[in-house]
């Protein structure tokens, strides 16, 4: 593995997926709130980074804690990740 990995990011929120490269030596809340960035600068939709939004393995259902390093968790190249805010639960 290399610094970087290539996700698919699903975001049911807009409907939408982005393939996104992401470092595996960040933390997961530095990862969603620069993936929440991207989104809406993408997709010229404000999103309210207020929420808590939960990033979740799409095969598993694995949901990734804050504080958890990329590297140190399942996500590697092609993994499919769905982002959601827990406002929907």
């Amino acid at each position: 593995m290399k610094n970087k990995v290539l996700i698919k990011l699903v975001f049911p929120e807009l409907d939408d997926e982005f393939d996104v490269f992401i470092p595996v030596n960040e933390i997961v809340w530095k990862i969603k709130k620069l993936l929440l960035k991207s989104i809406s600068d993408l997709t010229n939709v404000p999103i309210n980074l207020k929420l808590d939004y939960i990033l979740m393995n799409k095969k598993n259902g694995k949901i990734y804690g804050n504080n958890e390093v990329i590297i140190n968790t399942d996500i590697r190249n092609a993994t499919e990740l769905v982002m959601f805010s827990n406002k929907n639960i």
